[in-house]
Formats: structure tokens, C-alpha cells, sequence
């Protein structure tokens, strides 16, 4: 299970660095929601989705 924690810590670290990253470069980060949307998120808060997340790109 120690895994699994260290994993999710550094997963949490790697967004609070995008967002860190993203606000120095006055520009947004590309997430996917919990429900499955993807979506912009600017240094103001700003979320816009991003087109329609349900096509397949294959």
C-alpha cells in the first residue's frame, strides 16, 4: 500500500508543479476531470472545457 500513497503524493506533486510552471508562464494547464471532462485551467481560475472528451482519437 506504500506504493500506491507514494504514487498518489507524486502525482498531487506534479500538478501543483504544472500549475506553479503554468503560472510563471502566464499561460493554463490540460487536466481531465473526475467526470471525465477535459479542460483548461488558467492562472485566474478560468476552467473551459475543451472540445467534445468522448471522441476516440485512434
Amino acid at each position: 500500500m506504500d506504493r500506491f500513497k507514494e504514487l498518489d503524493k507524486m502525482i498531487k506533486l506534479t500538478g501543483d508543479r504544472a500549475r506553479l510552471d503554468a503560472k510563471a508562464n502566464d499561460t493554463y494547464i490540460v487536466y481531465k476531470t473526475a467526470e471525465g471532462q477535459i479542460v483548461k485551467e488558467y492562472n485566474n481560475g478560468n476552467i473551459v472545457p475543451v472540445g467534445n472528451s468522448s471522441e476516440s482519437h485512434a
